[in-house]
């Protein structure tokens, strides 16, 4: 490893290491609520939608210190290497068959470090909190479903990766964004159709209100929408939500069956108008035109770091060694989190854009203060978290952010 890799990779694990600790310092200390908050919520209901929150938080900050552990244990020694000779001996030198005997050891050392945490915070706390419907065998079938799919996509994706920096050494990362690229929009366009069946059922909106109401709604944002359908969320959770998915024939939204049982019509309306903003403003593509960016950008970085690190291995001819996956597995992780900051920015900005078209397709600024005030007060949403975490990791503004702005569009009108 030459002066300068060293000089990275401890760069990324500090910065990495210090963005943890805030994060830990502020979900144990998240500060005061603005007062405003005062007028929607109890003090009761905000300081348990905190201790809710602080709970899922501090699980999902855990895992990622876990995963990077074990990373870093297998880098920092010898054991990575080592591993990767076992599986060549194993093979009798056989390269691709040695590659999926490592991808699958160190696929399944990962979710051995995750699960505890997974099954925490998915099953365990969600049935402590009152929001999981799943029985345990119910939870298993669908972790064991999900990681089936896990292991078989990023395991081909993996052997793709290696085979083409052996196909070409300089390049193998443009021509992986490349290949990146495409699948975003095949797997977004076949996502509704393939994956969501296997995990829940979904039926289209009966004739009645709702349906008329989608209509109207669609008139007034000038779509032609052909799928608004239930999904049958109930199986799993107590909490209300709903989605806007697919690409080209296969965009679709989704509605929770708990949003219709559960709130008004003026509310579900809100959330309609909210989903069809992300459509009408285009929202998944553009989203999907950030992610290639973000993936070229990344893959390109894991090229120069790996060159810098690695300079003996990628030197010679033919394809990667396999233990050079620990190693690219721990720089992707680390970038991602230290990106996330960017990737929420733009997500937090979408959402808010969608919440001002939903507005305007509604003009009910009131259905859209009860929504939130609802949704925080049933989901345990953090009405305001502290604005080093909304930085980090939000994806949408907070509630409280929502209602401000919601009412402030009101009194412009």
């Amino acid at each position: 490893m030459t002066a300068k890799a060293s000089i990275i990779w401890t760069t990324l694990l500090i910065l990495a290491g210090i963005l943890s600790l805030a994060f830990l310092f502020f979900t144990l200390f998240p500060g005061k609520v603005p007062a405003v908050a005062w007028q929607y919520f109890t003090p009761a209901e905000v300081e348990r939608a905190r201790r809710y929150q602080q709970i899922m938080r501090l699980v999902s900050i855990l895992s990622f210190l876990a995963q990077i552990a074990f990373l870093v244990w297998l880098v920092a020694g010898t054991r990575a290497a080592s591993w990767s000779e076992g599986a060549l001996r194993l093979t009798g030198g056989r390269y691709y068959p040695a590659l999926v005997i490592y991808f699958v050891l160190i696929w399944l050392s990962l979710k051995a470090v995750g699960l505890p945490f997974n099954f925490y915070g998915s099953f365990i706390v969600q049935h402590q909190w009152g929001f999981s419907t799943q029985s345990l065998a119910s939870w298993w079938l669908d972790y064991l479903k999900g990681s089936v799919l896990d292991l078989i996509l990023s395991g081909a994706g993996v052997l793709l990766l290696f085979w083409a920096t052996g196909r070409w050494p300089h390049t193998w990362w443009a021509a992986a964004g490349l290949f990146l690229s495409g699948w975003l929009f095949v797997s977004t366009f076949l996502w509704p159709l393939l994956i969501a069946p296997l995990f829940n059922r979904f039926q289209p909106i009966p004739e009645g209100p709702v349906k008329t109401m989608v209509t109207q709604l669609a008139g007034r944002a000038g779509l032609k929408v052909k799928e608004v359908l239930v999904m049958d969320a109930s199986r799993r959770t107590t909490r209300a939500n709903a989605y806007f998915t697919g690409l080209g024939a296969t965009k679709r939204i989704v509605l929770y069956d708990t949003l219709l049982a559960a709130y008004p019509p003026d509310e579900v309306e809100a959330v309609i108008a909210h989903e069809m903003a992300h459509w009408q403003r285009g929202h998944i593509v553009r989203g999907l035109l950030w992610g290639i960016l973000a993936n070229f950008l990344l893959l390109g970085l894991l090229y120069a770091v790996l060159k810098l690190t690695f300079t003996y291995e990628i030197a010679r001819p033919g394809s990667y060694p396999p233990h050079l996956l620990v190693a690219m597995l721990l720089f992707l992780q680390l970038a991602s989190f230290l990106g996330q900051p960017v990737q929420n920015a733009i997500s937090r900005r979408y959402e808010t854009e969608a919440d001002q078209v939903a507005l305007e397709l509604t003009g009910n600024p009131g259905a859209m203060i009860r929504l939130q005030v609802d949704l925080a007060r049933k989901n345990l949403g953090d009405i305001a978290p502290p604005p080093y975490i909304a930085w980090l990791t939000s994806s949408h503004p907070s509630p409280l952010d929502r209602i401000q702005a919601a009412e402030k569009w009101g009194a412009t009108r």
